[in-house]
């Protein structure tokens, strides 16, 4: 007898259709899976058999193939072994193919035939959404996550003996219901109100906050980079629905959001220095989205910057150019969104003090420093659009018991220049000053005579390239918005032209 269930599998962070077809023939009993099925969908045929026996059943002892359609790809993980073992249940005539035909399958069987989480439910989800499926019987685990899905009936359970008294009408199930409000605060614990001093580090990550511009942070040991860093995501814009959509299918396919829901809070990714450009960008024998994209809507904050693999640096070019990271494979070609803010911090030299500091002596040769100065490359340098210089904070600064401005009153200046370039790029798929095309600086970014001639000396006595003329722009329309100014004007360029560079480290 032969039987056909639907199911979805992950390729990227996207799902796809299977079919999966079961036929239980006269022959030589044996379980034979065809369709491009990589190890762990073929080991299935164990899992299978034993949580069909261990749930009450008797396993037939006949030829069964299962073939999982489209044959042409590959198909991985786990979760196809519940519509097998429905398949099977159905070509024993257990099940009636009616029924059976109502539903989506996904889910992970153990021996016992208890239903185990499965990565990757939002995608497939919302993949079997677009082609007009609005029923899913999935793991219990999983029901938080696929009922972010607004529309769609959810089923979940806890075994297969639970499904299949469902499918038979001796069981009533109640759909799950997602009462997880999508518009509560986003809680931080930490604070812009703790840091003391370093206006001018809280000015530029106000700025790049504003424009999502990639920002650098140089200073000495212990001057408060990291503690800076990992206050910018309290001043960031809420994350709107659809981009919390976005952010969880991504960690859904990484496997990074068991038992729960959405995701509010914009992701914050630090990887260690030690980070393979593999596991930053993505991609692996079966690839996973990297820190990049898990990055996405949020920030990459790579601390001590100069530390990390030069290949991996470098990596990063076409992801902050593009957004998006293509990886190809013979199979297929996969692409994950990587729509981040860098922030990178480093220090002035490899002892980690500027020489001249009186006191602490730099004992770095001038070969060293520069060994160090190049290991960020000129055209990773040239994508970052502002730059910090952080200094120590004076005892003044740091005992006093004045008032230090919240992340709250720094977010709502931000809100609101977010709020004009929103307006001002509508239906234009834009959404900030970082993502302005080349041909859009002359319509957005006008600039009158006096702000031409300062940027053409500025130009000139520099030596800007053409893609740091246009980041100064850039970062020169988000200080105007955060000014309330329409135009940009010689002020705003001066403060960009400042953040262009961070302090020169002599080397003789």
């Amino acid at each position: 007898m032969l039987s056909k269930v639907k199911s979805f599998a992950l390729l990227g962070v996207n799902g796809y259709m299977v079919s999966v077809e079961t036929d239980i023939s006269n022959g030589l009993p044996g379980t034979d899976i065809v369709g491009l099925a990589d190890t762990a969908v073929k080991e299935a045929r164990e899992r299978v058999k034993s949580a069909v026996k261990n749930s009450g059943f008797e396993f037939p002892a006949s030829k069964i193939v299962i073939n999982l359609a489209p044959a042409n790809t590959r198909k991985d993980g786990a979760s196809l072994d519940l519509p097998i073992a429905i398949g099977i249940l159905t070509a024993m005539g257990r099940i009636t193919q009616d029924r059976v035909d109502e539903y989506i399958f996904i889910g992970e069987l153990s021996l016992d035939g208890t239903l185990r989480w499965v990565p990757g439910i939002l995608p497939m989800v919302l993949e079997a959404y677009e082609l007009g499926y609005r029923d899913f019987i999935i793991p219990y685990e999983n029901a938080p996550e696929a009922a972010v899905v607004t529309g769609i009936n959810v089923w979940p359970f806890k075994n297969l003996r639970e499904i299949y008294e469902f499918l038979s009408g001796k069981l009533i199930c109640e759909r799950y219901l997602n009462n997880k409000s999508k518009d509560s605060d986003t809680y931080y614990d930490v604070d812009f109100n703790e840091v003391r001093g370093q206006e001018l580090a809280k000015r530029g990550l106000e700025i790049a906050a504003a424009g999502s511009h990639n920002l650098m942070m140089i200073g000495s040991p212990g001057t408060g980079k990291t503690m800076l860093a990992r206050r910018l995501p309290t001043i960031l814009p809420d994350l709107t629905f659809e981009e919390s959509i976005e952010v969880t299918r991504i960690y859904s396919a990484a496997g990074l959001l068991k038992g729960q829901s959405l995701v509010k809070a914009r992701p914050f990714r630090a990887p260690h220095h030690t980070v393979s450009a593999t596991s930053l960008i993505g991609g692996g024998s079966y690839p996973k989205p990297g820190e990049v994209s898990l990055a996405h809507h949020g920030v990459l904050f790579l601390d001590e910057m100069p530390e990390f693999k030069r290949d991996a640096l470098e990596a990063l070019r076409q992801p902050m150019e593009d957004g998006i990271v293509t990886i190809s494979r013979v199979n297929a070609t996969i692409s994950y969104p990587a729509n981040f803010l860098l922030l990178g911090s480093a220090n002035p030299t490899p002892c980690g003090y500027y020489p001249g500091d009186p006191y602490h002596m730099c004992r770095c040769t001038p070969l060293e420093i520069k060994r160090y100065q190049n290991k960020i490359s000129g055209p990773i340098r040239d994508r970052i659009d502002i730059y910090v210089d952080v200094d120590s904070v004076e005892f003044d600064n740091l005992s006093s018991n004045g008032q230090v401005e919240s992340s709250r009153e720094i977010k709502t200046r931000v809100d609101k220049a977010r709020a004009v370039q929103l307006e001002r790029y509508k239906g234009l798929n834009i959404f900030n000053n970082s993502q302005l095309k080349t041909s859009m600086l002359s319509i957005y970014c006008k600039l009158d005579n006096n702000c031409k001639k300062l940027m053409k000396d500025a130009y000139e006595s520099f030596h800007l390239s053409a893609r740091s003329y246009n980041r100064i722009l850039k970062v020169a329309r988000t200080i105007a918005d955060l000014d309330g100014s329409d135009d940009i004007k010689d002020i705003h360029i001066l403060e960009a032209l400042g953040f262009r560079e961070a302090r020169p480290v002599s080397i003789y």
